[in-house]
C-alpha cells in the first residue's frame, strides 16, 4: 500500500538513493541488474529510493520503460523505503508518466521541470497544480534549469499537502533561506546538486539536511561515511572525503557533459557491478577519465576504510 503524502514528507530524514537504470550491451532494460543494484543500494539503508530520475536516465526511457522499471522496483523493494518515480516533460506528458507511476504503486513522485520552455511565475503554478490535481501521490517539485520558483510561488505550491519537498539543484542559497522563511520552515527542502556532498553544509545551513547521492549509487561505503560524519559534525573526516573524493569527483564531472550520470556507471562498472551502458546523447568516459574515476574511488575507499576501523 503507498505511502499517504503525510507519511511520506516525513522519510526524507538521511542519504536518498538514486538507482541508475541499468541496459544490456543491446540497449534494452536489464531487470535482473535492476534488482541487484536495487538491492546494494538498500543495504546502504537510504531514506528513500528515486527510480527513474535524472541518475535513472529518464529522459531516455519510454513510457512502458518507465513503467516497467516503476513496478519492478516497487515490487522487489516491498515497502522497505519509499519509491518515487521521475515524472517530467510538459504537463500531459507529465501527467502520463505520473498516471503510470501511481498506477504501479510508487509512494510519490519526483517531478523534473518542464522541457525546454521557460515561463513566468503564473505558468509554472499553473503547470505544478494541473499535475497535482491530476493525482493522489505527494509530489516534490525540483528547483533547476526552466523551474525556479520565488518563494512566493513555493508558498502557494506549499499550501497544498501532496506538495511533500522541495528538491533544489539551483544553488542559490539566499533563494532557498527565503523560501524557508515564507513557508515558515514547513516544507522539507532537499539537497539536489550535483555532487550533493560538496553543498552539504551550505544547505544543512538553511535547513536542508537530506540529500540525493549521486555516490551511494556506485560507492556506498564513501557516502554513508560521508553522511555519519555530516550527521555528527566531524569536520575533519568530511574535510577528507572532500579533499580525496567528492572535489576531484567534482572536477572530472565538469569535464565533461553528460558525466552526472555517465561516470555513475562508469563507477559502477569499476565495483565490478556494472550496469551496461549509458543511452545516448550521454557517451561513456573516455579511459583516461575512467582511471582517474578509479583512482579517486580508491582515495575515497581507503578514507571510508579508515573511519570504519577508528
Amino acid at each position: 500500500m503507498p505511502l499517504s503524502p503525510a507519511e511520506l514528507g516525513e522519510s526524507f530524514t538521511g542519504l536518498l538513493g538514486f538507482p541508475v537504470t541499468p541496459f544490456t550491451d543491446a540497449g534494452e532494460l536489464d531487470l535482473p541488474r535492476f534488482k541487484e543494484h536495487l538491492d546494494d543500494m538498500l543495504e546502504a539503508g537510504p531514506g528513500a529510493l528515486f527510480v527513474a530520475c535524472g541518475t535513472g536516465e529518464f529522459a531516455s526511457l519510454t513510457l512502458e520503460e518507465h513503467r516497467t522499471a516503476v513496478r519492478t522496483a516497487v515490487e522487489h523493494v516491498g515497502g522497505a523505503v519509499p519509491v518515487l518515480a521521475g515524472v517530467g516533460g510538459g504537463a500531459r506528458v507529465a501527467k502520463e508518466y505520473l498516471r503510470s507511476a501511481e498506477g504501479e504503486g510508487a509512494d510519490g513522485a519526483l517531478v523534473l521541470p518542464p522541457y525546454l520552455q521557460v515561463g513566468p511565475q503564473r505558468g509554472l503554478l499553473s503547470h505544478y497544480r494541473d499535475l497535482l490535481d491530476s493525482t493522489g501521490l505527494g509530489l516534490i517539485p525540483y528547483q533547476r534549469s526552466t523551474a525556479v520558483f520565488t518563494p512566493e510561488t513555493v508558498a502557494e505550491l506549499a499550501g497544498n499537502d501532496r506538495v511533500v519537498a522541495l528538491k533544489d539543484g539551483h544553488g542559490d542559497i539566499e533563494l532557498l533561506q527565503r523560501i524557508r522563511t515564507v513557508t515558515e520552515n514547513r516544507l522539507p527542502l532537499l539537497n539536489g546538486m550535483p555532487t550533493a556532498e560538496t553543498f552539504a553544509r551550505a544547505y544543512r545551513a538553511v535547513g536542508a539536511a537530506a540529500y540525493s547521492s549521486a555516490v551511494l549509487a556506485f560507492a556506498p561505503a564513501v557516502a554513508t561515511a560521508f553522511f555519519a560524519a555530516s550527521e555528527r559534525g566531524d569536520e575533519a573526516v568530511q574535510d577528507e572525503l572532500l579533499r580525496e573524493f567528492y572535489v576531484p569527483l567534482a572536477e572530472l564531472r565538469n569535464t565533461t557533459p553528460g558525466y552526472a550520470v555517465s561516470l555513475v556507471k562508469a563507477g559502477l562498472e569499476i565495483r565490478g557491478r556494472s550496469a551496461g551502458p549509458v543511452r545516448p546523447p550521454l557517451a561513456e568516459p573516455s579511459p583516461e577519465h575512467k582511471a582517474e574515476l578509479a583512482d579517486i574511488i580508491d582515495r575515497g575507499l581507503a578514507v571510508a576504510s579508515a573511519e570504519v576501523a577508528a
